[in-house]
């Protein structure tokens, strides 16, 4: 007879306080911007990719500021009082972020300037500033703004018939003070210009101009800043500093009221650019009066003013990688291998033998594409159903999917039109798909649809003589169908002809489809329906396991856990003695290592080379272990506001392979970071083992 679990004491009653549970999500993923920095610090990361983490902390807190400050921001406006499950306001939250965001930006522009400058000079590549110029390149770069740039420049003086004119989301633009009167005697002392974005950020200078380097760039701004007094005839230009703004970006629609979701979507894109602002990013050199009267245009305070000590936007900088042909101050290329089941000419016949897993980006994401263009040409198949939430330009899945509709194939395809910053290249897509007579949907209204999943129904011989039979296969991934991003991101993709799984694809499709009601399912769990309460059920279930003395363990991988109820779930079960190891690479609102709370949790972040990406669950359960692959990280929006899949690996092999996967990441000491209880990661003691991903792609 099994041991009923204790009832364990109410959180609150052992004196905790809200802080004391949950870390704030919004500063944990500040955190996480600070490892991607690291990155740019560690030596053992060829020079050109600690670049590239430089250009992607930038990018990342560009969108941190765009999506979670600016719905902070109204927050503190509509509800003041609210307060997240870590007991802070979003006035206070939002006077945190400004405290750590401003340290954040000031480290970024410091590893710039003074880490990785120095480190490309030594390889000579160098960014040549004002003063370093040659006679002959300053001829060069003059001739060069005359030709290339004046012509598109539109500087505007500020004056009572010149109003301050509107500013483009992350523009780059340049605040002149000026001295003098121009052509009809006016001295209005101010003028902005702005710079189109077809302009180059980064200008290279001929190796043949005397004096130069054969990588040798000089910044968009520091050419304006040189001649910026062409641009004023008679004038003086006696300052100029570069600004930029940051709006929100996120897209408001009422899904509820709108007729065409994709309408109202291609209205409110065309005014995501001229979204509230949220952040003034400025010259460090600027004067007081210049910034604070920017700042006032804004609308904004001073806690909402970073003054930087380089270009105002380092991610521009990720071009460099590209021009710069120095293999050996890159990542050695990693072509990944095919698996000998899938490399066949029939890869229905080898998912019929049994079920495959693939591993991104150490195994290729080419059997995903060869399976739609197999099903799309094979006459005996009848129909495809696919979702897709990101699929890059020009993408082969998509192309597979057109085919099969060109070939009279049954073509329905769940297309995510609110995939953030994807929508319009979703809304293409899905019109491509319709002029070939595909059946688009756009998923459920208040719910996006974020589950990864293939079914193929494919008219079959039965085993019966003369008979036949409609088989389905499919294929269900924790991470996109995108090709470009399988080489970089880390996910899992499992093929399998399972009736009971296949059955369960097929009934969700139905759901997204139709408007039936909600089925039983055999084999997945779903949100927004059972994902959460299966959840919920495993970790008590292992409590149970635990307080009767048998084998209790949780080790689970994903991109953020910040859900409340399922944290408070997990501390439960660590004070029941279920040993639970997480493995978070972002945002996790979980306070590991705390007494009486959760000394049995450990977390970690792995950041390397590829995003981590995949999310999978592991449950020991007394010896008949479960392990589930998901698209779905422990957030609020995961597992109540989305479509999510979560589907069980059944087979016993690939089970045991995902298992020494989790115990490589949680062995490794090379690219791990340990969460503490008070929100910051340390590094573990370095043993000179190799990094977790650097061991699977030799494996591979």
């Amino acid at each position: 007879m099994t041991k009923e679990p204790p009832e364990l004491p109410d959180l609150a009653e052992l004196g905790f306080a809200p802080a004391d549970l949950f870390l704030n999500r919004e500063l944990s993923l500040l955190e996480f911007n600070r490892r991607v920095l690291e990155q740019a610090l560690d030596e053992s990361v060829p020079l050109l990719e600690r670049l590239k983490f430089l250009c992607i902390a930038s990018a990342n807190l560009d969108e941190f500021f765009e999506i979670r400050v600016a719905g902070l921001q109204q927050m503190a406006e509509l509800n003041p009082l609210q307060r997240g499950a870590d007991g802070m306001t979003p006035a206070e939250t939002l006077a945190a972020i400004s405290r750590r965001a401003h340290e954040l930006v000031d480290a970024q522009y410091r590893i710039f300037n003074e880490v990785i400058i120095p480190a490309l000079e030594r390889e000579r590549i160098r960014f040549l500033r004002r003063s370093e110029w040659t006679p002959e390149q300053d001829a060069w770069l003059k001739n060069y703004f005359h030709n290339e740039l004046m012509p598109v420049l539109s500087p505007i003086g500020l004056d009572p018939a010149h109003p301050f004119p509107r500013i483009l989301n992350k523009s780059l633009n340049f605040i002149v003070q000026l001295s003098g009167k121009d052509a009809f005697g006016r001295n209005t002392g101010f003028a902005i210009v702005q710079a189109p974005r077809a302009l180059p950020r980064l200008i290279q200078i001929p190796s043949e101009v005397p004096g130069t380097g054969p990588h040798d760039f000089v910044f968009l701004s520091s050419v304006i800043h040189a001649y910026v007094d062409d641009l004023f005839p008679g004038m003086e230009a006696t300052g100029s500093y570069q600004f930029r703004l940051t709006r929100n970006s996120d897209l408001l629609v009422d899904e509820e009221e709108v007729k065409d979701l994709m309408e109202a979507l291609e209205g409110e894109l065309s005014q995501r650019q001229w979204g509230d602002i949220v952040r003034l990013e400025v010259a460090h050199n600027c004067p007081e009066h210049l910034w604070q009267y920017l700042m006032d245009v804004a609308q904004l305070q001073p806690a909402d003013v970073y003054q930087v000590n380089g270009p105002v936007n380092l991610h521009r900088l990720m071009a460099i990688p590209d021009l710069i042909d120095r293999p050996e101050l890159k990542y050695p290329p990693h072509t990944p291998r095919i698996p000998k089941a899938l490399a066949g000419p029939d890869l229905f016949a080898a998912i019929r033998e049994r079920d495959q897993l693939l591993h991104h980006p150490y195994e290729s994401f080419m059997p995903v594409v060869e399976f739609l263009r197999a099903a799309a040409r094979d006459p005996k198949v009848l129909a495809i159903k696919q979702t897709l939430y990101r699929t890059g330009d020009k993408s082969a899945v998509a192309e597979a999917l057109i085919e099969a509709a060109r070939n009279g194939k049954e073509v329905t395809v769940v297309v995510e039109l609110r995939a953030r910053f994807d929508e319009e290249a979703n809304i293409d897509l899905a019109e491509q798909l319709q002029e070939v007579g595909a059946h688009v949907v756009y998923g459920v209204v208040g719910y996006k649809t974020h589950a990864k999943m293939c079914l193929v129904v494919r008219r079959e011989e039965a085993t019966t003589v003369g008979g036949s039979t409609l088989r389905h296969y499919a294929h269900l991934g924790t991470g996109n169908y995108h090709p470009r991003t399988a080489r970089i991101y880390t996910d899992y993709g499992l093929f399998t002809a399972d009736p009971q799984i296949c059955k369960d694809v097929h009934a969700v499709f139905l759901q997204l489809t139709s408007l039936g009601k909600v089925t039983k399912l055999h084999r997945l769990l779903q949100s927004p329906f059972t994902l959460a309460k299966q959840l919920q059920a495993k970790i008590e279930r292992e409590i149970a396991h635990a307080v009767a003395g048998k084998p209790a363990r949780i080790i689970a991988k994903m991109n953020a856990l910040v859900e409340p109820e399922t944290i408070l779930a997990l501390y439960r079960a660590s004070r029941a003695g279920v040993k639970i190891d997480l493995i978070v690479r972002g945002m996790c609102s979980l306070r590991p290592g705390v007494k009486n709370l959760s000394e049995n949790i450990h977390v970690r972040s792995i950041i390397g080379r590829f995003l981590e990406h995949h999310r999978c669950y592991w449950f020991a359960n007394a010896g008949d272990a479960e392990l589930y692959l998901s698209s779905a990280d422990w957030m609020e929006r995961n597992l109540f506001r989305r479509v999510e899949v979560a589907f069980p690996v059944l087979d016993k092999k690939l089970r045991e392979r995902v298992l020494e996967h989790l115990h490589a990441y949680l062995a490794d000491t090379a690219q791990s970071w340990v969460l503490q209880p008070d929100g910051s990661y340390q590094r573990p003691s370095a043993d000179g083992s190799k990094g977790v991903q650097l061991r699977f792609m030799e494996e591979s």
